[in-house]
């Protein structure tokens, strides 16, 4: 095989380096062409020890010292480990005893006289040092050091180790990383202020110094983050384009009449959020904001707002949610504020009956719906409006990106509102909705009580329990969070929802009306727990974190939360919110899972002490990463392979920048230069985000 046979597309099998057995150990990683090799980057670098003199020796210090072999012994154990010891000199003539436990190879190795460089960590026998398993590099004659470089350090899989993986990377990419196609022309790599594609690759797997390697790690990040917010910016860009909504405009007639229906005194940042939306839906290109606010803060009256304006104009509007049981509460919420009114508001969801739902599709289609509320059912085929104007989704995070892009396609590009309780840091915001302008709501209506939370463990329950009792005696309604349905038969020490209701019904409340609320049951027997709930027929409502979102009970001020330490923060959050909805004060208690770890600890006391929900976000965002955050399988996009949306928000600013110049200034990336940027965007984006080779 000549070498102008292999190319970066080439299977590892035909490298002789590339051992058999080894072959089966990368594609567990996802490695079998040599380009998979090239971009499979180090995690990070092993630093060179300080090189040291017996003078500066210290216990338990990683050193490198220059040392001579003076004598040799090597025997088996009686377990029948092969043990090699060399006895060697320093260069200041202090003795150091080297050892070695199954590396019998290293027999051959070593010689006395032979001069080397030994790494290790010290250890002190009393006599002399000892470096156990120590890495040495040979040295030949009075030849000096080789450069000391950083080490990659490689995510790994059983049976591979760090030496194989470098020896490997050292045989493939000399000879193929000049084969790798430059994307990014000169021009924009003086702009970004980065190395080209070739040397990258040298020194992202071999950097002669630690700088090196982070002049290459911010190409590749760059890139990325580039590819990303092209994607992006090109697939807003050919929306503004193309598509035109129904203008909105909020006249001042229009603007007063839709405040006074409204039964609330709006606070500023709604008054903000609100003015943004007009000056949005003013226009003929479609809205694309995102309204994210704190637990309580009032988004839904500002998006209430918006359909008011929609239907004014003589559209129809929609409000998309996660979930069957909010959806009924967001349309039996707006059939009553809106009764005195000739606004029509309808449901579609899942379980409909057959007849109901032809019912409702015929009503959307004639025009006789001004508002429709509903689930993933907004996104069937067969849901055809007269005339939408605006679609808002509930809850952004719970659906797909693509999920977003087929509502706005299949409804004729109306304006689009996105809600978001989970107050979203800036970085994800750019990256996931991206394509979004922000609105944020900060401040909470005025009347709301506070909310006291407690952390404690599931053996000092009891006076909890008794707490419940006393609030229930007095008027108010709890609820119980447990994280699953029913028992697991690998883990029953995790609290069930099914198990909590059992023990409370004969044990610990026998005497109260408690209600079960979970995924499992049918939609009418959730809307009926909801409604006995809402309507304090119940005491107590066992549930899984279906109550996450959305579920407004005023009354409902006691909350239990078992296992609480298998939550994230802004998930807690969330559910501290429903104990939070009315002019009662409320109590939370975290109960952590016995035997939990400090961490966990650690992170529900700071739950207990924070009740600001763009905090509890941002440490959640780096204790559980963005994936956590927004739920990676609902992203719609694929992971990014080394840049990270907390650790490199500068870059992803400067990224988003970049993105916009070069698309202002090139709309269709129709650049001879940017042609393989091009390409490379839609190979990586084009099916999320719904791009295609227009140029």
């Amino acid at each position: 095989m000549s070498d102008s046979s292999i190319t970066i597309y080439t299977s590892l099998a035909r490298f002789p380096a590339i051992s058999r057995e080894i072959l089966p150990l990368l594609a567990r990683l996802g490695i079998r062409r040599a380009v998979d090799l090239l971009f499979y980057f180090p995690r990070s670098y092993e630093q060179p020890a300080p090189l040291q003199s017996a003078s500066q020796f210290t216990e338990n210090a990683r050193v490198s010292f220059v040392a001579t072999v003076q004598e040799i012994d090597e025997r088996v154990t009686q377990s029948g480990k092969h043990m090699l010891g060399a006895q060697v000199a320093e260069q200041g003539g202090a003795a150091v005893r080297l050892l070695w436990f199954n590396q019998p190879f290293r027999r051959n190795e070593l010689r006395p006289g032979q001069r080397l460089l030994a790494t290790g960590i010290l250890k002190s026998t009393g006599l002399n040092w000892e470096v156990v398993q120590p890495q040495v590099q040979l040295l030949s004659g009075e030849e000096a050091m080789s450069d000391r470089r950083p080490l990659p350090i490689y995510s790994l899989t059983d049976g591979l180790k760090q030496p194989t993986m470098r020896s490997i990377m050292r045989q493939v990419i000399p000879q193929l990383r000049d084969q790798v196609d430059e994307v990014l022309p000169e021009t924009l790599r003086h702009r970004m202020g980065v190395t080209d594609i070739a040397t990258a690759l040298r020194d992202i797997h071999f950097p002669a110094s630690n700088q090196c390697a982070e002049r290459a790690s911010r190409r590749f990040k760059l890139q990325e983050l580039l590819v990303l917010q092209l994607a992006i910016s090109w697939q807003r860009q050919e929306r503004e384009g193309r598509a035109r909504a129904p203008r909105c405009e909020p006249t001042g007639k229009i603007h007063s009449r839709i405040l006074n229906r409204l039964k609330y005194q709006l606070t500023a940042d709604q008054m903000r959020a609100i003015e943004d939306i007009g000056r949005d839906m003013s226009r003929e290109i479609p809205m694309n904001r995102l309204l994210q606010g704190d637990v309580g803060s009032g988004k839904t009256l500002v998006a209430q707002y918006a359909m008011l304006l929609c239907v004014a104009h003589g559209c129809q509007a929609t409000l998309m949610a996660p979930t069957e049981v909010l959806a009924r509460q967001h349309a039996k919420g707006l059939t009553e504020s809106l009764a005195s009114s000739r606004v029509r508001v309808s449901i579609l969801t899942g379980s409909m009956p057959a007849a109901e739902r032809r019912q409702v599709l015929s009503q959307v289609a004639l025009g006789e719906v001004d508002l429709l509320v509903g689930t993933h059912a907004l996104l069937s085929s067969d849901l055809s409006f007269q005339r939408l104007g605006l679609a808002i989704v509930d809850e952004q995070h719970k659906f797909g990106v693509m999920q977003r892009a087929k509502l706005r396609v299949d409804a004729s590009q109306p304006h689009y509102l996105v809600l978001s309780a989970t107050p979203i840091p800036r970085t994800i915001a750019m990256t996931a909705f991206g394509d979004l302008d922000v609105s944020t709501i900060r401040t909470k209506p005025p009347g709301r009580a506070p909310v006291h939370t407690y952390v404690t463990s599931r053996e000092n329950l009891k006076g909890w329990w008794r707490f419940v009792e006393e609030q229930i005696t007095a008027g108010r309604q709890a609820y119980v969070i447990a994280p699953r349905v029913v028992e697991s038969a690998d883990n029953n020490e995790i609290a069930s929802a099914e198990g909590v209701f059992a023990q409370l019904t004969t044990e610990l409340l026998p005497h109260r009306r408690i209600g079960l609320l979970h995924g499992r049951l049918t939609g009418p027997e959730k809307e009926k727990v909801l409604e006995q709930f809402v309507a304090a027929d119940l005491d107590v409502l066992v549930a899984t974190t279906v109550v996450e979102v959305g579920i407004d009970v005023p009354n409902a001020t006691v909350m239990t939360i078992l296992d609480a330490n298998r939550l994230g923060l802004s998930q807690l959050h969330q559910l501290r919110g429903r104990a939070s909805r009315g002019s009662h004060t409320g109590y939370v208690c975290a109960v952590a899972t016995s035997g939990s770890e400090a961490s966990d600890s650690a992170r529900l006391e700071a739950f207990a002490k924070c009740d600001d929900g763009f905090e509890l976000a941002e440490m959640d965002l780096k204790l559980r990463g963005p994936g956590d955050l927004l739920g990676t399988s609902q992203s719609g996009l694929p992971p990014l392979r080394i840049a990270n949306l907390i650790e490199d928000a500068e870059l992803v600013a400067l990224a988003q920048q970049i993105a916009r110049e070069i698309l202002s200034h090139d709309a269709q990336l129709q650049s001879p230069d940017l042609e393989k940027l091009k390409q490379q965007t839609i190979r990586r984006y084009g099916q999320s985000m719904q791009l295609s080779d227009v140029g």
